[in-house]
């Protein structure tokens, strides 16, 4: 069973025992449970699957978090040519990891 989960505007397609990198979720420790309420689309059971219009009713995904991490950097750089002028700024992006414990729809 599988399931489209709708986590601030990214779509994430997760099924039980998945662990998936989402945008940081501030205030949550290693260990917590997260409930997705938001699920698109429910399938792989038995039937044809439920499809949200936009969201699934009754459908919900539970998941425990993991860990926290920083991605890759990524390496912004400006040039503008005859101007003598470069600059060169970076960030590093912040994820959660989530592991997908159950699937309820």
């Amino acid at each position: 069973m599988y399931a489209v989960v709708d986590d601030r505007n990214q779509q994430y397609r997760v099924k039980a025992g998945d662990r998936i990198q989402i945008h940081l979720r501030s205030g949550v420790a290693e260990g917590d449970q997260l409930t997705f309420d938001k699920v698109c689309l429910v399938g792989g059971g038995e039937g044809a699957g439920k499809i949200g219009t936009p969201h699934v009713s009754g459908a919900s995904v539970t998941a425990k978090v993991v860990r926290q991490l920083k991605g890759p950097k990524v390496v912004i750089g400006k040039y503008k040519r005859r101007k003598n002028s470069r600059r060169r700024t970076g960030f590093r992006a912040q994820y959660t990891v989530v592991q997908i414990e159950t699937i309820n729809g």
